[in-house]
């Protein structure tokens, strides 16, 4: 056995040490760990079942068929291993499987929840980790708050603030041009998202002089939604406002048709630009309203509809679909920027960098995504944005809604 004299014995550790190290460097280097925590099962499970998880599954399969993502400080391009948890529609399951992500699975990047309240209720654990958080189906007014407090947080759908003045600003018009009458019912669901909403709407509405003739919240988890829609009815307002979850949307849409309730403007919430809200209700979905929207002419909207259906086996929605997907295109585009793991780095990328992406240029404004609809429309096989009236690609409101069928 060769013998290691003593001057040469801290190189010869020293050099072994490094070897390990880099050894260990290689291997930790093989993949790029990203994980999420998001509902699979649960009340929410619907709505990030359309909306977060496909696009989640989508964008990965494209990186890992395209090389992966590529790390200058490497060299080369790294695949994208998953790793996932069912938070089961409840908050502290998701907060403890994003602790588990970060402490014990020792992932790279994590992907948000589903949900306004879940992400508000991660953005701690988020900003504590250090992790960014693209909060694409969190809709609150606090936002430019939140952003300020935590850097690492960003919003993609705009605010509730923002969707309010669109929808101030298309019933308006169309009072002025004779549609409708400023009789206005609301109804929310009883959660933050539902009372954000109703409640900015209620003053916006108030000051552009509608007559709100029905004002109601109902319970989250609310199956039987005839109650409240017979006493809207009831008030006979030319609009319905409603703020509301996919299974509610779905139920206040076959109740409505049920009970003959066929104001000239209905509108409904989260779910109404779903694939399956079209191919439930068929004919009677046209010229029914919701939030949000996408711009159909649009060539990278054109593409992404056609190729989540290839893959998913379906179309995505037309509303927080999209803009998660370009989400995740602005998070690979940083993570390459800054070639290497570096969530520090990426997060100032992400804040202050611009991107391509399926729905055009993406330019955060402190952490707050403005380039987004507030009210979308079925009109034919598309759910068109058409508030703001002056963004590119915004169509002209159907009014009135046509009679069910």
């Amino acid at each position: 056995m060769r013998r290691i004299r003593p001057a040469n014995f801290g190189m010869f550790v020293a050099a072994a040490t490094m070897g390990l190290s880099l050894c260990g460097l290689a291997q930790a280097q093989e993949s790029i760990k990203i994980g999420w925590a998001i509902s699979k099962t649960g009340p929410f499970a619907a709505g990030a079942g359309v909306t977060t998880l496909p696009n989640y599954q989508v964008w990965v399969k494209d990186v890992n068929d395209a090389g992966g993502i590529m790390l200058k400080s490497l060299g080369k391009k790294l695949k994208v291993e998953v790793i996932e948890y069912d938070d089961r529609s409840n908050s502290e399951e998701m907060i403890k499987a994003v602790e588990r992500l970060a402490t014990q699975d020792k992932v790279d990047f994590i992907l948000p929840p589903w949900s306004t309240g879940m992400n508000l209720a991660a953005a701690p654990i988020f900003n504590k980790l250090g992790y960014p958080q693209l909060a694409v189906t969190a809709n609150t007014n606090q936002a430019p708050e939140l952003t300020k407090r935590w850097p690492n947080l960003t919003f993609w759908l705009g605010l509730p603030s923002e969707i309010v003045d669109g929808i101030v600003e298309t019933f308006t018009k169309l009072e002025k041009d004779g549609k409708v009458n400023k009789k206005v019912a609301m109804i929310a669901v009883g959660d933050q998202f539902g009372i954000e909403l109703s409640t900015a709407t209620r003053a916006g509405l108030k000051k552009a002089g509608f007559d709100l003739v029905y004002d109601k919240s109902y319970p989250f988890g609310t199956q039987d939604m005839q109650p409240v829609l017979k006493d809207a009815q009831a008030a006979n307002p030319d609009i319905l406002l409603a703020f509301s979850y996919p299974p509610d949307t779905f139920a206040i849409t076959d109740t409505s048709k049920v009970i003959g309730f066929n104001p000239k403007v209905f509108f409904v919430g989260v779910g109404t630009a779903f694939p399956m809200y079209k191919s439930k209700f068929a004919g009677n979905a046209e010229a029914i309203m919701g939030i949000g929207g996408s711009d159909a002419s649009l060539e990278g909207i054109k593409w992404y509809i056609q190729h989540h259906k290839e893959i998913i086996g379906r179309e995505p929605d037309r509303w927080a679909s999209p803009v998660t997907y370009a989400s995740l295109q602005v998070l690979q585009q940083a993570i390459e920027r800054v070639g290497k793991i570096d969530r520090a780095a990426v997060i100032n990328e992400i804040n202050s960098g611009s991107f391509d992406t399926i729905i055009g240029k993406v330019k955060l404004d402190n952490g707050l995504n403005r380039n987004v609809w507030a009210i979308g429309q079925w009109q034919g096989n598309d759910f068109y944005g058409v508030a703001p009236a002056g963004k590119q690609g915004a169509k002209a409101p159907v009014v009135p809604k046509p009679a069910w069928q």
